[in-house]
């Protein structure tokens, strides 16, 4: 697996930047880079189970099963993936999930005098690196976006 990096600046305190990223509304328009469905189940407490979902092109939802490795507010939040839904059954075994299953998803928040700075590591596999060598960017300008105009 591959460790992907990517970081912006938000002109917005760490706190605004933290509530904006994990908050249902606003965490559904800065993910629609990744799936214009896109949307989360469950919560963000540490050890808590959480789904990243969506649709697919055919009306079936589909995503991601996690759960919530750390959390600690406005710093840190981690997230380890570890089966997918498909068709909204859990898959945790198996030739689908066995080359990533553990891929960690970190997100960093560090004050920089009133900004933010947002790092964000992501384990991948190699063919989705282009994928989220496009998307990533994409969805943290929106997030800037929405951070900056509130």
């Amino acid at each position: 697996m591959k460790k992907l990096t990517y970081q912006i600046t938000i002109t917005a305190p760490v706190e605004q930047v933290f509530k904006a990223m994990l908050t249902k509304e606003s965490y559904k328009q800065w993910t629609a880079a990744f799936n214009p469905t896109s949307d989360f189940e469950g919560s963000w407490g540490k050890g808590e189970k959480i789904y990243f979902v969506g649709t697919n092109e055919k009306g079936e939802k589909e995503g991601m099963v996690s759960e919530i490795a750390d959390y600690i507010p406005n710093k840190y939040v981690s997230i380890r993936h570890f089966g997918i839904l498909d068709k909204g059954k859990e898959v945790t075994e198996g030739p689908a999930v066995e080359g990533w299953a553990g891929a960690l998803e970190n997100y960093s928040f560090t004050d920089l005098n009133g900004q933010t700075q947002l790092n964000v590591e992501v384990d991948t596999n190699e063919e989705y690196i282009d994928y989220f060598d496009d998307a990533w960017p994409k969805a943290l300008q929106k997030l800037k976006e929405i951070c900056e105009r509130s």
